[in-house]
C-alpha cells in the first residue's frame, strides 16, 4: 500500500517551474529519502504535502484516495506533519505556546488554559526525553538546534500517520542526532511513514528504505537506497560526478604573512573566556567544537555583533574597537558576516535581492540624498556574476530562491561591500552538494586573491579540507590551534571532547561525519 503517491504533478510560479510531471510512490510505514539539489523541487513538494501549496496539474493520493489540500488543517485531519528545516515557530512566543499552537486547550469560556497547556507541554517534553527545557522561556532566545528539537518535538507529538522531516538534522550534531535516530525507529515500529530530507548521505543509509531523487523540477530516480551507491546518487542528483569536491590547498599558511583580525583574551559574557587567535591574510582560520562552546559568541564579536566584557581586537595590526556592525565594516577594516541563520539573520525577505545586497554600503552610491541606480545594479549585477546566482536576483526576493542560492546573496553582499575579512558561520547548513562545492571554490579563492576567512562549521569534514589552520573550542576556550599537517578529524574530534572523554563519545562522532 502506498501512504502518498504523486501522479504528474506540475507546478509553477510564473515562468519557473518547480515541478514538472512529477510522479513517485511512498510505501506506506516506510522511511522515505527525498534527494536533490536546493531547487530541485524538495521544498515545493513538502509545501504541497503540508497543504500550503495546490498542484496546477497532476493528482495527489493519500491511502490510495484523492485528495486536495488547500490548508495545513486539511493535512492534519489526514494525519500529515511536517517539521520544517526554515522553522515554523514564533520567536517572542513561550516553548509551551511553539508546541501547541493552534491547539492549546481552552477552558469553558474559550480562554487558553494556561495550566493544562504547561502540563500538556511538559508530557510532549518527557515523552520525547527531552529534559531541562524552560517552558516559559522565549523560543527566539534559545539556540538553534534546541529550536530545532521543538519543531520535530511539535509535529511528533500530534502523532502523525506521516511525518515530513525537512532537513531535520542541519541543525543537529552527536546527541542529538542520536535522539532523532531513535525516534524514527519509533514511528516507523508504530506503522508511520516518514519522508526524509537530507543533503547527508550517512543519513540517508541510517535512516531510509527507499528514495526518490528530483533534479530540476522532475523525478529522475526512485528505489531503494540500498540498490544505489554514493557515487550513483550524487550523479542522480547533480547530473555529474562529482570527482572533486573539495578544491586543493595549493599554498598553506606561513607565519610571515600580515595578520588581518587578530584577538588577545577575548571574554563574552559567560559563554567564551580569554579567546586569542590570529586570523592572517590569505588563509582560511578554521574552528571546530561542539555547539554551545562559545565559538558563535567569537564571531558575533569579531562582527560588532556582540559586547566583549575585556579583550582586545587588532585589525591589520591596529588596535579596534568594534561596539557594532557598523564599526565592522567601514573601508579600512572590511569585515563581513555570513551568519547562521539566513533567512533571519542574513537576508530581508521582503527586499529585492539588490536591495538586499547593496544595502549594508548604500552610502556608496548615494549623493545629495539619492541613489545613483545605474552603478547600484550593476555592481550588485556583477556580484551575482560571481558567486552563480541567476540575473532574477537583482529585482526578485531572496524567497523566490533556494537556500543555497539565498546564501550565494549573502557572499555577493560581501563582495560589493569590498570585505576582505569574511566570519562564514556554518555556510553550507542545508545547502546541495552541488551547491556546497562551489561554496568550497568560491572560499579558496577569496583567500588566494589576499582575502582572509575565519570558518566555523559543524559538518567536521570541511574544517579539514578548507582550513589552512584550524583553533578547536571546548567549554568555552581555545584549546589548541591545528597546523595544516596536523588537522584531521580524529584530533579535532579529540579536543573537542575534552581529550578524555573522547574514548565513550566515538560513536557520536561517527554520527557527525558526512558522506558526499
Amino acid at each position: 500500500m502506498n501512504a502518498i503517491e504523486m501522479i504528474n504533478i506540475r507546478k509553477a510560479f510564473g515562468a519557473t517551474v518547480a515541478l514538472e510531471s512529477v510522479s513517485t510512490k511512498i510505501h506506506a510505514g516506510t522511511v522515505h529519502a527525498l534527494l536533490g539539489e536546493n531547487g530541485a523541487g524538495k521544498s515545493t513538494t513538502v509545501k504541497m504535502l503540508s497543504g500550503l501549496l495546490s498542484p496546477d496539474v497532476g493528482q495527489l493520493m493519500v491511502n490510495n484516495q484523492e485528495v486536495v489540500l488547500s490548508s495545513p488543517k486539511q493535512a492534519h485531519d489526514l494525519g500529515i506533519q511536517t517539521a520544517f528545516q526554515e522553522m515554523t515557530q514564533v520567536p517572542d512566543l513561550t516553548v509551551t505556546q511553539n508546541l501547541l499552537i493552534p491547539y492549546e486547550p481552552t477552558n469553558r469560556l474559550g480562554l487558553v488554559d494556561r495550566k493544562a497547556s504547561k502540563a500538556q507541554a511538559q508530557k510532549i517534553l518527557d515523552d520525547l526525553d527531552l529534559q531541562g527545557i524552560d517552558l516559559q522561556a522565549r523560543v527566539g532566545e534559545l539556540d538553534l538546534a534546541l529550536r530545532q528539537k521543538i519543531e520535530i518535538a511539535r509535529a511528533v507529538s500530534r502523532s502523525p500517520k506521516i511525518l515530513l522531516l525537512d532537513e531535520p538534522t542541519s541543525s543537529l550534531s552527536g546527541k542529538d542526532m542520536e535522539w532523532l535516530g531513535s525516534i524514527i525507529a519509533r514511528l516507523k515500529s508504530q506503522g508511520c511513514t516518514i519522508i526524509f530530507i537530507s543533503h547527508r548521505m550517512l543519513e540517508v543509509r541510517e535512516y531510509c528504505d527507499r528514495l526518490t531523487v528530483l533534479r530540476n523540477g522532475k523525478a529522475v530516480h526512485e528505489g531503494a537506497v540500498s540498490d544505489v551507491s554514493d557515487e550513483e546518487i550524487v550523479k542522480l542528483i547533480i547530473g555529474r560526478s562529482l570527482s572533486a569536491t573539495f578544491p586543493n590547498i595549493v599554498n598553506t599558511t606561513n607565519t610571515a604573512l600580515p595578520s588581518a583580525l587578530k584577538g588577545d583574551s577575548i571574554q563574552v559574557g559567560k559563554r567564551l573566556r580569554n579567546a586569542s587567535f590570529e586570523l592572517k591574510r590569505g588563509e582560511v582560520l578554521g574552528v571546530a567544537g561542539l555547539q554551545g562552546m562559545g565559538q558563535l559568541e567569537l564571531f558575533k564579536a569579531c562582527f560588532g555583533a556582540e559586547v566583549i566584557a575585556s579583550g582586545d581586537f587588532y585589525i591589520n595590526g591596529e588596535k579596534t574597537l568594534l561596539t557594532s556592525p557598523a564599526d565592522a565594516i567601514v573601508p579600512g577594516r572590511d569585515i563581513g558576516f555570513i551568519p547562521e541563520e539566513r533567512k533571519t539573520e542574513g537576508l530581508f525577505l521582503s527586499l529585492s535581492g539588490r536591495h538586499n545586497i547593496s544595502l549594508p554600503v548604500i552610502d556608496q552610491y548615494t549623493q545629495f540624498g539619492l541613489v545613483n541606480n545605474e552603478i547600484e545594479t550593476n555592481e550588485v549585477a556583477d556580484s551575482l556574476v560571481k558567486t552563480e546566482v541567476a540575473e532574477r536576483g537583482l529585482y526578485q526576493p531572496p524567497t523566490a530562491f533556494s537556500g543555497g542560492n539565498q546564501q550565494k546573496m549573502i557572499m555577493a553582499r560581501w563582495i560589493v561591500a569590498g570585505s576582505k575579512i569574511l566570519l562564514m558561520y556554518d555556510p553550507t547548513r542545508g545547502v546541495d552538494i552541488g551547491t556546497k562545492s562551489e561554496i568550497y571554490k568560491w572560499i579558496r579563492q577569496f583567500v588566494a586573491d589576499g582575502g582572509s576567512v575565519l570558518l566555523y562549521s559543524t559538518e567536521i569534514e570541511e574544517v579539514v579540507q578548507l582550513s589552512d589552520r584550524a583553533m578547536v573550542f571546548y567549554d568555552g576556550e581555545i584549546i589548541e590551534t591545528l597546523s595544516r599537517e596536523d588537522i584531521n578529524e580524529e584530533r579535532i574530534m579529540e579536543l573537542a571532547l575534552g581529550q578524555a572523554h573522547a574514548a565513550p563519545e566515538a560513536e557520536y562522532f561517527e554520527q557527525t561525519k558526512e558522506a558526499i
